[in-house]
């Protein structure tokens, strides 16, 4: 699917016809959009405007050089823009070419920025002159994704952990798995976010675009810094939380074990009294005794009531 955006005037037109895209149109468009976009489409926009796309496999390459270029009169970026769920998250790569005064942008899924950008683009498009400006916005609008979902990454490391201090219950497998997938999406945060870092920064050197939004691209370096320092502080966080929940697991672990450990010397005295009287001996003084039972059975429960008190004295149950 394409949609095209063109400039009339002060306002904004919206074309997603192709045969619309004629030779007056062609010059008043500023930003094209192309969403899983067919092989006719991509063609239809290659020779209409002269330009060649990369290839999906070629998106998906991490060294800068892949992800940032610049040649004659045109700039191609690779950027990762972060589709995160319940169930899961990934970072999935957006292709921008910015040629001439043109944005194109090329995804292969339905993205929150590109809807948000879209309300802002309608309801200021006075604010948006070239497409050099509406790929800046677009950026700024995912940065400020990015930190909401910081800050709720940042919520539910705090969740864990008081759970895993107050309310836990033998969850053991629950509560790692939740561990590392909140490690998981911080790690994909980070990726995220250094891919925009070095994107930005050859950015800020081009001088393709006009000067005044260097400004822009300044602040939203200073503001990927600062995330980046919160994600490196949430995986201390979760380090920290990892070694609180190994430590609430040993002490569990302790317990149990020093419950079959009291329980064992409990029983150990009445154990060896039952076993020598359990002996097939001819010599045992109190084998025909009128009260010898009575003794042993008041010797085993005696053996056993002993270790108890003394135990609950010393405060070890």
């Amino acid at each position: 699917m394409i949609k095209c955006y063109v400039r009339n005037e002060n306002a904004i037109a919206f074309i997603d016809t192709m045969s619309e895209l004629d030779g007056e149109v062609i010059e008043k468009v500023i930003w094209i959009d192309m969403l899983m976009p067919t092989y006719d489409e991509i063609l239809f926009i290659e020779n209409t405007f002269n330009i060649k796309f990369p290839t999906k496999q070629e998106t998906e390459e991490i060294e800068i050089s892949s992800r940032y270029w610049e040649e004659n009169d045109r700039i191609e970026i690779n950027s990762y823009f972060l589709v995160s769920s319940r169930e899961s998250s990934h970072n999935e790569t957006v292709s921008f070419i910015l040629f001439k005064e043109i944005l194109i942008s090329i995804r292969y899924t339905n993205l929150y920025t590109f809807d948000e950008f879209n309300r802002k683009f309608f309801a200021t498009p006075k604010q948006f002159e070239t497409g050099y400006d509406i790929f800046c916005q677009i950026l700024d609008i995912r940065i400020d994704a990015d930190a909401d979902i910081i800050e709720k990454l940042a919520k539910d490391i705090t969740r864990v952990r008081k759970h895993v201090l107050t309310d836990y219950t033998n969850e053991d497998e629950e509560i790692l798995g939740r561990i590392s997938s909140l490690e998981d999406l911080n790690m994909q945060i980070r990726e995220n976010l250094n891919d925009k870092q070095r994107i930005l920064s050859a950015f800020l050197k081009s001088t393709k675009y006009k000067h005044s939004l260097k400004h822009d691209v300044t602040v939203m370096l200073k503001d990927i810094k600062s995330l980046i320092d919160y994600t490196d502080f949430n995986f201390e966080r979760l380090d920290y939380l990892q070694n609180i929940f190994v430590g609430v697991l040993s002490i569990e672990q302790n317990k149990v074990i020093k419950m079959f450990t009291i329980v064992n010397v409990v029983f150990l005295p009445p154990t060896l009294i039952a076993s020598i009287y359990g002996m097939n001996f001819d010599f045992l003084p109190e084998l025909h005794w009128k009260y010898g039972y009575v003794l042993s059975i008041c010797m085993m429960v005696i053996s056993s009531i002993l270790p108890v008190y003394i135990f609950k004295r010393k405060g070890w149950i």
